[in-house]
């Protein structure tokens, strides 16, 4: 049987599952958009609650292989679900994962750019990090835009919404390093051995005074001359990387 109205009860159940942060928090449930995502979280193991793909998008080799006992959907359906603005025609809802490995923590005050607590999401599972933790003032992890930008890094560590990083700080086992554009230790001269946690403030602002004190040192990351600052994404990018290879 193929849906083929907006208006049908499991539709508008997915599309407000895409939508609503509140939703995924209290149903531990997510969706995912694309067959990058889905192939990503059936490597990691993952199991779909439900697949969801198109008549269309069905008759592609690579689409079908990823969909198992779909359920199909007509286009303006899957259309009312999907997020991005040429919609990739599979989806699937899964439960939100818990996954434990280990390496650094990151930890993030208030970025509230979407493209940035993905990217950074991605570099975290690069580079080897256990976990991403997040203060209600970031953007939701689990949104479609940042589930885009970070490119399948979600299935390889831990991530955790929290009201705030003050007590996590408190009771992390590890040293805290944050970062400032400026002022700070330079990086290359860091001690990067033993449990790390990274701290990364908002875009703008940076970390807050109040989690700076918890910290046990300061890192700057040295640049040009007339170079003002990186963004968020980038210095995390550069912090975990130099973490990584030490």
């Amino acid at each position: 049987m193929i849906i083929r109205s907006r208006d049908n009860a499991r539709v508008k159940r997915w599309a407000k599952l895409a939508r609503d942060g509140r939703l995924r928090r209290t149903e531990r449930r997510v969706m995912i958009e694309g067959p990058h995502l889905l192939a990503a979280a059936l490597a990691a193991g993952i199991k779909p609650v439900a697949v969801l793909a198109t008549e269309a998008a069905l008759a592609k080799p690579e689409i079908a292989a990823l969909a198992r006992e779909p359920v199909v959907l007509s286009g303006v359906a899957f259309g009312a679900i999907a997020d991005a603005d040429t919609p990739p025609g599979i989806a699937a809802e899964i439960a939100l994962p818990e996954l434990r490995r280990d390496g650094p923590s990151v930890f993030l005050e208030g970025v509230q750019d979407a493209g940035n607590v993905g990217g950074i999401i991605r570099s975290a599972a690069a580079f080897g990090a256990g976990e991403v933790v997040v203060d209600r003032h970031c953007a939701d992890p689990w949104s479609p835009k940042v589930l885009r930008a970070g490119q399948g890094g979600h299935f390889a560590l831990q991530i955790t919404q929290v009201e705030s990083l003050e007590p996590v700080l408190e009771s992390f086992a590890g040293r805290v390093l944050c970062t400032v554009p400026s002022g700070g230790q330079p990086l290359r001269e860091a001690d990067l051995s033993g449990p790390l946690g990274w701290l990364f403030g908002a875009e703008g602002a940076g970390v807050s005074s109040e989690l700076q004190a918890r910290a046990a040192a300061r890192i700057t990351i040295p640049l040009a001359e007339g170079s003002e600052s990186l963004n968020v994404a980038a210095t995390a990018a550069i912090c975990l990387y130099a973490a990584f290879r030490s």
